[in-house]
């Protein structure tokens, strides 16, 4: 009696590897959000305003990258595009090192060697204004480069688990390779200012983008195709491949490519583009600006706000429950992958509604807005690891990356205008100090953006719900 061969779980190796990957890509985001207002301020007299830009810029320009990162992994496939895209945002991390040096030496004409030197040099120079300007623009461009090369993590890692994943385990394996986005902002916190402390800001840029650079060694080995890859079996090759919806392309040698005129002709493609506009911008703002809150309206450094940051994301890894739960609504409930994912992302939708009390209660401890904010971003991500899965739902594997690209430059676009808009409202709000629903200067400011925050989950899910009413998949390609 033949014995049937048990099934590999290869792809979970896989998930592992985006999870990595992910993590990663937040700590390098992290590092100047939790250095830049106690170590690089004094050295290069930055204000909100001008820190609002600098992230700005990264918001465009990753927005505007996604559109482009999509089509080049498409192109290059899953393997070399996610080489590519880790390999120039790591350079990118790293380049934030140096600013201090290039700063001192166009200011000064003069190029040192070393970091203490260029500080040292800067501090010379009478004229502020050019100092907090050059310092600015080479910020930008280092943001620039971080930002073009972080764009294609989520083409990458969607494309990778519609490869490795049937429809309905995908939102699952997202929002556990997602949860590496939490990880690494939990991680940030507890390395990265005592790394600045101890051996200066420069040297947290320098080592926390130098991990990027081991993550593509083991990339390189670990992953094929699952159709050519030795550890995955035949059970496992064919439970990969159980949609019937759409058969697999095993062979690959001509997949259908996606133009853009194309794809902005679906009104699929629509809805996840306003998902991601209407919600990206709100975990980028938490992202950004909860350290800079703490110290602005509660007086903690980056330091002494460690405990409460990494309280914060902890909460947030209860996010995996967002890819669980429509898995339960197919599977238990005998809906349709979309239909189950658009109810799980409407009861996500609700719990942002909580930041509006971020503010009111914030005056009896900073743990409630910090449990909040929290409990937002678990929102969030439980939102987000569904919204990318509705991509693999709709439309084929071939044009996964393209559709997530586009969907990235319109969640950038709308990160860039809340964190460049965040920036001016609250100098504003601290130079006028601006009074509002019995809030006064930058207190105001931020109840403001909280209530933006907590409202936008529910007009994007209403938009997206309006544009696809039903479960209708692409089959025109």
């Amino acid at each position: 009696m033949q014995q049937t061969a048990k099934m590999t779980r290869y792809r979970w190796v896989i998930t592992s590897m985006l999870f990595f990957a992910t993590t990663i890509n937040y700590l390098d985001r992290q590092v100047l959000s939790l250095t830049w207002k106690d170590f690089i301020v004094p050295e290069f007299h930055w204000n909100n305003s001008n820190y609002g830009t600098i992230t700005g810029w990264f918001s465009i320009v990753y927005a505007v990258s996604m559109l482009f990162a999509g089509k080049i992994v498409d192109w290059l496939d899953t393997k070399k595009g996610f080489l590519l895209s880790i390999g120039i945002w790591s350079v990118g991390a790293v380049l934030h090192a140096f600013c201090g040096i290039a700063t001192s030496g166009i200011l000064t004409g003069t190029w040192v060697a070393g970091f203490e030197g260029a500080k040292e040099a800067i501090g010379t120079v009478d004229d502020i204004a050019r100092v907090v300007s050059v310092s600015v623009y080479l910020f930008i461009f280092a943001r620039i480069v971080l930002a073009v090369g972080e764009a294609g993590n989520f083409p990458a890692a969607i494309k990778s688990t519609a490869e490795y994943f049937p429809k309905k385990d995908r939102a699952f394996s997202t929002s556990i390779f997602n949860a590496g986005a939490t990880v690494g902002a939990l991680l940030a916190p507890i390395s990265i200012p005592f790394i600045a402390k101890a051996f200066g800001w420069e040297m947290a840029f320098i080592i926390i983008g130098a991990s990027g650079f081991l993550w593509m060694f083991f990339w390189v080995f670990i992953y094929k195709k699952p159709h050519l890859h030795p550890k995955v079996n035949a059970a496992e090759l064919e439970y990969i491949q159980q949609d019937s919806v759409e058969q697999p392309n095993t062979n690959e040698q001509s997949p259908v490519k996606l133009s853009y005129a194309k794809a902005f002709s679906y009104k699929q493609t629509w809805a996840f583009a306003v998902g991601k506009f209407m919600t990206d911008g709100v975990w980028w703002f938490y992202l950004f600006w909860t350290p800079a809150y703490l110290s602005s309206v509660y007086h903690l450094d980056s330091t002494q706000s460690a405990p409460q940051i990494f309280v914060l994301y902890a909460i947030t890894l209860l996010s995996i429950i967002g890819g669980w739960l429509p898995t339960y609504f197919v599977e238990k409930k005998g809906m349709n992958p979309y239909a189950g994912r658009m109810k799980a992302m409407l009861i996500f939708a609700f719990f942002p509604l909580l930041a509006l009390l971020a503010q009111p209660l914030g005056s009896v401890t900073v743990w409630i807005p910090v449990i909040i904010i929290g409990i937002a971003g678990a929102a969030h991500q439980s939102w987000s690891a569904n919204i990318f899965s509705t991509v693999g739902d709709m439309f084929p594997k071939s044009a996964i990356a393209t559709i997530t690209g586009i969907g990235g430059m319109a969640g950038g676009i709308g990160s860039f205008i809340i964190n460049k808009g965040s920036g001016v409202l609250f100098d504003y709000a601290e130079e006028t100090n601006m009074k509002l629903f019995g809030f006064e200067g930058i207190e105001s400011g931020y109840f403001i953006v909280f209530t933006v925050c907590s409202f936008a989950y529910l007009i994007g899910w209403v938009i997206m719900k309006s544009l696809v009413p039903q479960y209708k998949v692409i089959s025109d390609l």
